[in-house]
């Protein structure tokens, strides 16, 4: 690492802890030189891929750095460390200096977040990940009998490009013949010309279970993120103007986890796998901003996970409200009103409820005088309510933990 950076080293004797989870305002990571470091989490929601371990080489505390939010774990010396610590505003110029250090961070960091997706889509969806091509064929047929075309062509077409002698060919052929008069898919194919792309409202950039060679940075407008699990649209997040999305498939060579698709009209910017190598290099902007993004992701998907542990749908509810407040970084201060940019259906689907079940919660949350829904956007009349009843619910849950524990003892 060249002196420009300034880089710090700090030491730590065993048994003393470095980050405390829940501790606000992350502004820097660590980087272990000499020693091992075990790092933690209040909720262990997950066994860690490679364990919780780390020694010289592993980085720890940059999805909180990063990303800007509260810590999501402890880090605590297991033997005495000396570590190099990196403040936030140094990051881009430490991927200047050391290209494969960023790349280590943007590698890990996309292993971490398919295994945490996959987790969460087993948690909550009580179902296994699927990413392979076959899978293709029910999102279309999903999307067919929702009368939603767009993405149903497109799906469709991706089958038969990744199936070609597949179970169900004929089946799409005849349904694509009949839906195409209806369909306005665009970018079937790709293309390997138009870096800058349009994608008209409703229509689908990629779908899940299609391998794919580009990620994509929004010009202008907005995407959505969703995967069909148990014959059900669920919506995982809405992308707006400079978010970065599919860096998946150029990182790690693997089906999309997810489908994309336009939320409005959206204009992108198209990046392969050789562009965006010279982009690490010369753009480090870029780079900080697509490890920030993924930093924000991870953090969104652990506490996703920690929401998973509230047993209380209603309660589930209230967290997932407190979680996107959180995640809009909208201030907590009494009185003060929020609209979200999401309806009932969403908010049923981020807490992976039937939609049946789902409706009745919604109408116990709508029983409180400070959520309502208008022009099917749920809305707050105090912020600070959400809070509230996050906190009673998940004391709740506490006493409950407890109270089995104690039952077990006897």
């Amino acid at each position: 690492m060249e002196s420009p950076l300034q880089l710090t080293f700090v030491s730590f004797k065993k048994d003393s802890y470095i980050v405390v989870e829940g501790k606000q305002s992350a502004d820097r990571f660590y980087i272990i030189r000499q020693g091992k470091v075990r790092v933690s989490k209040d909720v262990e929601v997950v066994e860690e891929e490679g364990g919780n371990i780390y020694g010289p080489g592993d980085f720890f505390g940059v999805v909180s750095t990063m990303s800007n939010h509260s810590h999501i774990e402890t880090a605590q010396a297991v033997t005495d460390c000396i570590l190099i610590s990196v403040a936030r505003e140094q990051y881009g110029t430490l991927i200047e200096k050391n290209t494969p250090v960023a790349m280590k961070i943007i590698m890990a960091f996309s292993k971490r977040m398919r295994y945490l997706d996959e987790a969460l889509t087993r948690l909550t969806l009580k179902n296994t990940a699927e990413a392979d091509p076959s899978h293709l064929f029910r999102v279309a047929e999903y999307y067919a009998k929702q009368s939603q075309y767009n993405q149903a062509f497109y799906a469709y077409h991706q089958y038969l490009k990744f199936c070609p002698n597949g179970p169900h060919v004929a089946v799409a052929r005849e349904r694509m013949g009949k839906i195409a008069p209806y369909s306005k898919a665009v970018y079937l194919d790709g293309s390997n010309e138009e870096f800058n792309r349009f994608y008209p409202k409703d229509t689908m950039i990629f779908s899940e279970g299609m391998t794919g060679s580009e990620l994509y940075i929004i010009q202008k407008g907005s995407v959505k993120i969703t995967k069909i699990v148990d014959n059900n649209e669920v919506l995982l997040a809405v992308l707006k103007t400079g978010d970065i999305f599919g860096e998946m498939a150029i990182l790690e060579n693997k089906p999309r986890s997810a489908s994309a698709i336009a939320f409005e009209d959206a204009y992108l910017l198209a990046v392969n796998k050789a562009n965006f190598e010279r982009m690490v290099q010369t753009q480090p902007q870029i780079v900080t901003r697509l490890t920030t993004l993924l930093a924000e992701r991870i953090w969104f998907i652990y506490k996703q996970l920690a929401n998973t542990l509230i047993a209380d749908p209603l309660g589930r509810m209230y967290d997932a409200l407190l979680i996107q407040l959180e995640k809009n970084r909208v201030p907590l201060k009494p009185g003060a009103s929020y609209v979200f940019d999401f309806g009932p259906k969403e908010l049923i689907n981020m807490v992976g409820l039937p939609l049946g079940e789902g409706n009745m919660v919604m109408h116990k949350l709508l029983e409180n005088s400070k959520v309502k829904v208008a022009d099917n956007k749920i809305q707050l009349s105090d912020v600070t309510e959400v809070e509230k009843q996050t906190e009673y619910y998940r004391k709740m849950q506490k006493i409950e933990k407890a109270r089995k524990a104690a039952q077990a003892l006897r």
